[in-house]
């Protein structure tokens, strides 16, 4: 009887230690899927945004526009809108199975209509794994008040 116990007691260790290693692992793709977006949005990269986006995604701005994965896109890099550069900050991960939500803060950069704009931004950003790989499937931010506590 006290070999069963040890066993299954030794079986529930491996397991929590090995969802431990997979959700960390799940965390640090997250961050650096996260990380290529911002740079791909920055340099207008159509070819790694489709592939990081989901193809029913959800993008809601700070200004409270609602977009498509292919509206996003469509607009990048044209003289309506320029993503200047993103830098985010205070970035967490949660990973529930095949879901991973990120909630974080950024300074964002843009050209719109000719007009550079810098702000602040918080946003709370959603990832499933579908077929196999993280897609972003939905994106809402809201502009920060300046000089608003972080």
């Amino acid at each position: 009887m006290k070999s069963v116990v040890i066993i299954a007691i030794s079986l529930a260790c491996c397991l929590t230690t090995a969802k431990a290693q997979m959700t960390g692992g799940a965390k640090k793709e997250i961050r650096d899927l996260e990380v290529l977006r911002f740079h791909a949005m920055e340099k207008a990269d159509v070819e790694t945004l489709d592939r990081i986006m989901s193809d029913d995604l959800i993008y809601t701005h700070s200004s409270g526009l609602r977009q498509t994965k292919f509206d996003v896109i469509g607009v990048l890099g044209s003289s309506e809108m320029k993503y200047e550069s993103i830098t985010p900050s205070g970035v967490q991960v949660r990973v529930y199975n095949d879901t991973a939500i990120v909630a974080g803060r950024a300074t964002v950069c843009i050209k719109a209509h000719g007009e550079k704009e810098s702000f602040e931004i918080c946003y709370l950003d959603v990832y499933a794994k579908q077929e196999g790989r993280w897609q972003m499937v939905a994106w809402q931010s809201s502009r920060i008040a300046p000089g608003s506590a972080k």
